[in-house]
Order: C-alpha cells, then sequence, then structure tokens
C-alpha cells in the first residue's frame, strides 16, 4: 500500500519530495533562501517541497571516468560531444532549487521559491554514432517512523534522447498539443528530446557543446515545455514553461540550469510573460545507498517500455501535429503504463500499451 500511495503523491503533487534526516530539523534560522525576495516576509518566501524523511546519502569525491574521458587528446569534436552526453550517466542524488525572479503583471504576489530532492539512477538503453537514449529511474529508501529505512522505491522516470544534426523538432505548442518543425541544417548541433514517465513527449530543443578550460556544457535555443511537475497541480494562471538551458558536465555529476519564462498562451500566441524563474537541478554522484534496483525493474520491464518507445515513435514520425487528453475513463496515461509494464503476460500487455496510447491522442 505504501508504495502505492508514494506513486499517487508523485502523481497528484509538485514532487516526489524527500528531506534528509538532518535537514528535515532546520529552521529559517539555520536554512534560507538567501536569493528569495529580501522584502517580503520569511513564511511567505520559505521554500515547499521537501517533506519525507530520506535515508542518508554520500557523495562520490573522485572525479568520474567518464569526466576524464571527455577530455582525452586526439578526439574530434563530435565524439568529445557523444562523451558528455554519456557522462551524464551514473548514480546520483539530484536537487531541485527553483526561484522565481521577476514579473510584468500587476500586482504579482511572487511564489514561493521550489527545493526537493531525490537518487535517481540514469543509464544509457540505446545508443550508436548519431543517438544516444538516457533512462531515469527513481529509487528511494525512506526512514520509518520507528527509525528502519523503508526497501526501495522503484519507479520510472524521465528519459532524454540525443540526435545529432537531427533535421525535426517535435515542439510543445500549449494546450497539450505538440507539433514537428523541420530546422534547417546546422553543422555540429545536438537536438534533445524529454519524455515524460510515460514515454509521451514533453519538449525538445537544439543546441551545441561546447568544451573549454575544463568545462563542457550544452546550451540550448529557447523552448517550450508543458508546466513542470512542482505547479501543474497548483496553478492555472499560466500553460507553457518558456527559456533556455544549459547542462555542464562537472567532475561528479553535472548541473541543469534554466532560465524560464512562465508564459500564458492562447492559440500559439503568447498573451502574457507572468514571471521570470531561475533554475538549478544538481546531479551529483552518490557511492550510497545503493541504487542497482533501477537494473532489476529494467530487466523485467525494459522490453515493455521499449514497445512503448516504438509506438511513440510512429507518432512522431507523422507529419501531423497531435494532442493529448489529459485523462481518459478517469485514468492517467502513465498509471495505465505503469500497471501493464508489471503484467505477467507482457505480450498482451503491449498490445493493450498501444490501444491506451491511442485512446489518449486527441481526435
Amino acid at each position: 500500500m505504501k508504495t502505492v500511495a508514494l506513486l499517487l503523491t508523485f502523481a497528484t503533487t509538485p514532487w516526489l519530495v524527500a528531506a534528509e534526516e538532518s535537514a528535515s530539523e532546520a529552521t529559517p534560522e539555520r536554512i534560507g533562501h538567501p536569493f528569495s525576495w529580501p522584502f517580503v516576509g520569511w513564511e511567505a518566501m520559505k521554500p515547499y517541497g521537501g517533506t519525507t524523511k530520506a535515508s542518508r546519502t554520500e557523495l562520490a569525491t573522485e572525479t568520474k571516468p567518464e569526466f576524464k574521458a571527455i577530455y582525452e587528446t586526439g578526439l574530434d569534436k563530435k565524439e568529445r560531444d557523444r562523451r558528455a552526453i554519456l557522462a551524464l550517466a551514473g548514480d546520483h542524488r539530484v536537487s531541485f532549487d527553483f526561484i522565481e525572479t521577476a514579473s510584468s503583471a500587476d500586482n504579482y504576489q511572487p511564489r514561493p521559491p521550489y527545493f526537493s530532492w531525490a537518487t535517481e539512477r540514469a543509464f544509457v538503453i540505446e545508443e550508436s554514432a548519431d543517438f544516444i537514449s538516457l533512462q531515469h529511474v527513481l529509487v528511494m529508501e525512506f526512514v520509518e517512523e520507528d527509525g528502519t529505512v523503508s526497501d526501495p522505491f522503484v519507479m520510472k522516470h524521465w528519459r532524454q534522447d540525443w540526435k545529432f544534426q537531427d533535421r525535426n523538432l517535435v515542439e510543445f505548442q500549449g494546450d497539450r498539443n505538440w507539433a514537428k518543425r523541420e530546422l534547417p541544417e546546422q553543422k555540429g548541433t545536438w537536438t534533445q528530446a524529454v519524455y515524460q514517465v510515460d514515454d509521451s513527449p514533453r519538449y525538445e530543443t537544439v543546441g551545441r557543446w561546447t568544451h573549454f578550460g575544463g568545462l563542457s556544457i550544452f546550451r540550448s535555443q529557447n523552448f517550450w515545455r508543458p508546466l513542470p511537475r512542482r505547479e501543474f497541480s497548483v496553478r492555472d494562471d499560466y500553460n507553457v514553461l518558456g527559456g533556455v538551458h544549459e547542462i555542464t558536465v562537472t567532475p561528479t555529476g553535472w548541473l541543469h540550469s534554466q532560465l524560464n519564462q512562465k508564459l500564458l498562451v492562447t492559440d500559439g500566441r503568447v498573451q502574457k510573460r507572468l514571471a521570470t524563474e531561475l533554475g538549478a537541478v544538481r546531479y551529483e554522484r552518490i557511492t550510497t545507498p545503493s541504487l542497482a534496483k533501477a537494473e532489476d525493474y529494467w530487466t523485467k520491464t525494459g522490453d515493455f517500455w521499449k514497445a512503448v518507445r516504438t509506438t511513440w515513435n510512429a507518432v512522431e514520425a507523422s507529419d501531423a501535429p497531435f494532442s493529448l487528453q489529459k485523462k481518459v475513463d478517469g485514468q492517467s496515461m502513465f498509471m495505465s503504463l505503469f500497471s501493464l509494464a508489471e503484467s505477467e503476460d507482457q505480450k498482451t500487455a503491449k498490445v493493450e500499451a498501444m490501444a491506451v496510447i491511442g485512446s489518449f491522442l486527441a481526435e
């Protein structure tokens, strides 16, 4: 029952939130958000998002081999890019830190900063000369009321696909609509496509990697995406998150920094820029706890999710725009697919998954 409850919490609240034991005892005097709005009272600007007590993590201190591999001599630019993308894999403590910094709306009350964290494994599920696919799987251990540590809670998370010199983008248009756009030839670029937990599209952007002075950084062009999970169930004053982002590979992890615009969009046109937001998502390599349960889950369900990806690839291959319904018969798509992924009859489950996806494609 606890696993089901946590899964539902993840689906309906801003995040699967966690706090280490030491952080759970923190007070405003001991821990704060120094970049918050300085003339708004602490209670109004107290960060939200971290409530559940999780087991402690130990961070890796040695430079990961994948980082050193980026800077081997004699590599061409494309191979250096590929190695930077491959260095995003691994076991990480991930922290999510977001704060609004400005607004153009009249009498706008800034929302409190958001902070949360989780532990997850990212691993390569497909790789070729021009393509790399990284799957993220959440693995969390929670501290019970009696002080014991729970069995790991495992959940399929997001996926990112990287394509070299890709000419096609599947872009979010707002209002649960996506459309394909053909790109002009841009040598040396990569597209990064991000997918939801049910492998439905979230956003896709294009950018370039640079490698200089010991830093490997991917800088995107401007793009749109749906509301983040931390806000889609609690905000209705905007409907598109636009902006740019950077991914910086570090010796022991990576940083996903974001400059976001909270937009109100109607019929594909921006009506209002509600607020500007800065985000820093840090992926820090860990040595404990073990996240090996992610591999166990993928061994059991990987073939099912490959069939799901194949179905979505066919949807995206069409030149026609498409829309997705939020729920069908009161059920979200990810809950339906997660249930099928655990089925003992995988042959039937794969067929049913295709029907589920089809039912969510709006006519």
